[in-house]
């Protein structure tokens, strides 16, 4: 624990340039929790709920709107431990960070493995370790900003230590870091500004000192990022695409002193988002959680480790069953799509698959069939199943390299794992560089 200090006063026009605390918030009101229910029978799936970051990405979740599901949360818990006691030293940072937030998300008994096990340490070190390898290869770090930005968060308000001059040093707005391509990553934008508000408020409140100059440039870059976020906003309220736009509404409410009351329709926003939800768009565990607390109003930021845990109003606690699958009369029991891996040159194959299948589905399939030219290997990420290797290429953060997944030669915004394949549909996984 870090000794408290008091900031010195600033002149007045430094702090002109900080907003105050108050938020912009929307979210679903009660008479609409209903149709929240999606989201819970999909964090209520098991057979999905696989990886460390799920389980602590849907136990976050939880706590922060208050669903009372004792029988998922001891679950989630119960992985969790397991992989605090068995396989900590594999886990990266942003992982780590998630596993102190759903563990401290409130006040609960099973915050103490924080302390039993040195958490905070180690994730001070791991942080460290991306900051050592950001400065051996030329700025890439071992994960991606959005683990950094989440570090961050956890190590603020959690009271860890960590180095403000290097956050302000790290996290400038025009960071490649920031960028996928030459694309905007709204989700990775969005973390770093709740991390960075975390960051100015410990500063203004005086918990830690730190040169005059850095809030200053903190608050910049919030008001820079932010205006990056919304120059993603689309005709119908999404902000980057649809799995983006739940961080994206988390830093918007943090941060509403940053922009213009019409800059942003906060309820049109919502109520797209719960169109997408009764489509069925947030089918994976990870990607109900990561949109649900927005919804309900809630940021990570509300983590508190000395509060009560808090119980959602209603019936929005009772327990989830598991969804329905609706079979169209006369639809296809299998497909048949077009599948490619692009190196220098081009392999593909015509692949047939069960209908509903996933583009995972796919490439396990042709793998199958041609081990040599179609085999992979994979790993288990936040976001689900991730693609680590092609014909024995592996991706490659500190080369900027990765597996891009296309259709019809337009990248896919959903992940191996979750992305719906159709008859007919060339897919693509194509060597690339960010």
């Amino acid at each position: 624990m870090r000794q408290s200090h008091q900031l010195p006063l600033v002149g007045l026009l430094l702090f002109s340039l900080i907003p105050s605390q108050l938020c912009e918030i929307c979210e679903v009101s009660e008479e609409n929790y209903i149709r929240l229910k999606p989201l819970l029978n999909t964090m209520n799936q098991s057979k999905y709920t696989r990886g460390t970051s799920s389980s602590a990405n849907v136990l976050l979740s939880l706590q922060l709107v208050g669903i009372q599901n004792q029988n998922l949360k001891q679950k989630l818990i119960q992985q969790i431990k397991y992989t605090v006691k068995m396989r900590l030293s594999q886990v990266s940072s942003g992982e780590l960070a998630l596993i102190i937030l759903a563990l401290g998300a409130c006040r609960n008994p099973d915050e103490n493995l924080i302390y039993d096990y040195h958490l905070i340490d180690k994730l001070e070190n791991k942080f460290q370790a991306e900051i050592e390898n950001m400065e051996a290869h030329n700025g890439n770090p071992l994960t991606n900003y959005y683990q950094l930005s989440l570090d961050v968060l956890a190590l603020c308000l959690f009271n860890g230590t960590y180095s403000t001059t290097k956050v302000v040093n790290y996290f400038t707005p025009e960071n490649k870091n920031y960028y996928f391509g030459s694309q905007f990553s709204v989700d990775t934008g969005a973390m770093a500004v709740l991390a960075l508000t975390c960051v100015k408020r410990s500063l203004i409140n005086g918990q830690v000192k730190t040169d005059e100059s850095n809030l200053k440039n903190i608050s910049i870059y919030i008001k820079s990022l932010v205006e990056k976020i919304l120059s993603e906003k689309k005709e119908n309220g999404l902000v980057g695409n649809t799995f983006s736009t739940g961080e994206a509404m988390q830093a918007l409410f943090v941060s509403s002193d940053y922009y213009h009351e019409n800059d942003w329709n906060c309820q049109q926003t919502l109520n797209t988002v719960l169109t997408e939800i009764s489509q069925g768009a947030f089918s994976t565990p990870t990607a109900a959680a990561q949109v649900l607390p927005a919804l309900m109003g809630k940021t990570f930021l509300d983590v508190n480790k000395d509060s009560s845990c808090v119980s959602a109003a209603g019936n929005f606690s009772n327990s989830t069953h598991e969804p329905v699958t609706v079979t169209t009369p006369g639809s296809q029991s299998s497909i048949s799509v077009n599948y490619s891996v692009t190196i220098n040159e081009t392999y593909s194959a015509n692949v047939t698959v069960p209908n509903g299948s996933v583009f995972l589905d796919v490439m396990e399939k042709a793998q199958k069939m041609n081990d040599t030219i179609f085999g992979f290997t994979m790993e288990e990420r936040s976001w689900g199943p991730y693609i680590t290797s092609v014909q024995g290429l592996w991706a490659s953060n500190n080369d900027r390299t990765y597996w891009e997944l296309l259709s019809g030669g337009i990248p896919l915004s959903q992940g191996v794992g979750s992305y719906v394949v159709h008859d007919g549909e060339n897919l693509e996984v194509r060597w690339s560089k960010y």
